[in-house]
């Protein structure tokens, strides 16, 4: 759990205007220093399965953030990942139409296969 002086240092930093505590690039921040904490925590109590848990739920809810925000901002959310030096897979979307196609193309390439297994 974060304390208060270091919430308000990372609100501080990502706000996106005056008064902003709960924008997506700010919870997301928050999120990450969560993570990171957690993560200390548990490399010394390899046990602890309920803050495993919990990680988990953070983590997972911090992927759901970051495809909000790809979705709404991109600039905001590649100047983010490259602040917060976060590895990421970009998000489905951009990958569904390589599935698609493949799925498309799927029939024809069986269809070759077995021409020339005929052959």
């Amino acid at each position: 759990m974060l304390d208060k002086k270091k919430k308000e240092k990372i609100i501080g930093k990502y706000k996106t205007h005056a008064s902003d505590t709960g924008s997506s690039q700010v919870q997301i921040a928050i999120l990450t220093e969560e993570i990171k904490e957690l993560t200390k925590h548990l490399k010394d109590h390899k046990k602890d399965f309920s803050s495993r848990r919990g990680l988990l739920k953070k983590v997972a809810e911090r992927r759901r953030l970051l495809n909000y925000l790809f979705r709404e901002d991109q600039k905001a959310y590649d100047a983010l990942v490259k602040d917060l030096k976060l590895k990421v897979i970009k998000p489905e979307e951009e990958r569904r139409p390589e599935i698609l196609e493949e799925a498309l193309l799927a029939p024809e390439i069986e269809e070759e296969k077995e021409e020339e297994e005929k052959e």
